[in-house]
């Protein structure tokens, strides 16, 4: 009879030891993901206002301030969508005839909108890595919580 006691202790016990383990392994990861996280939101934000661009002062929103976060990088890229399609005349840059001289200002519209986008989506990727890190690291920590011998 000791013999079927012990069996289940020692199971119950490597258990723990495994459940453990992978909440440390777990909780690491998520200190990884928030790190790389924080670390890329700040490189994009830093890396736009490296280049001194302030949002439009006919812009719905944030007229006047420095791109350098998400909601800038939108408002400068949606006031250059409304430039571009006034001077298009209401037309896309695939919609211009090649020979209309407005077609180089608006194509350079768009690329320059494109990039702003472009930044506004690794802002979007950098706080969901950095949120899915402090995600990690709860559930690594409650494993390891549920894993400590009793």
């Amino acid at each position: 009879m000791s013999e079927a006691s012990a069996s289940p202790v020692t199971t119950a016990r490597t258990g723990n030891k495994s459940v453990r383990v992978i909440g440390i392994i777990i909780a690491v990861l998520g200190v990884i993901f928030l790190v790389a996280g924080v670390v890329t939101y700040t490189i994009v934000s830093q890396t736009l206002a490296d280049q001194k661009i302030t949002v439009s002062d006919d812009a719905d929103r944030f007229a006047g301030k420095d791109v350098k976060g998400p909601f800038t990088a939108y408002a400068q890229a949606d006031i250059i969508n409304q430039h571009a399609t006034e001077i298009a005349g209401g037309k896309t840059y695939a919609e211009l005839p090649q020979d209309d001289p407005n077609r180089a200002t608006v194509m350079n519209a768009s690329f320059l909108q494109a990039s702003l986008f472009t930044s506004v989506v690794a802002f979007g990727v950098a706080a969901f890595v950095a949120v899915m890190g402090v995600i990690l690291m709860l559930l690594g920590w409650a494993l390891i919580k549920v894993a400590k011998p009793v």
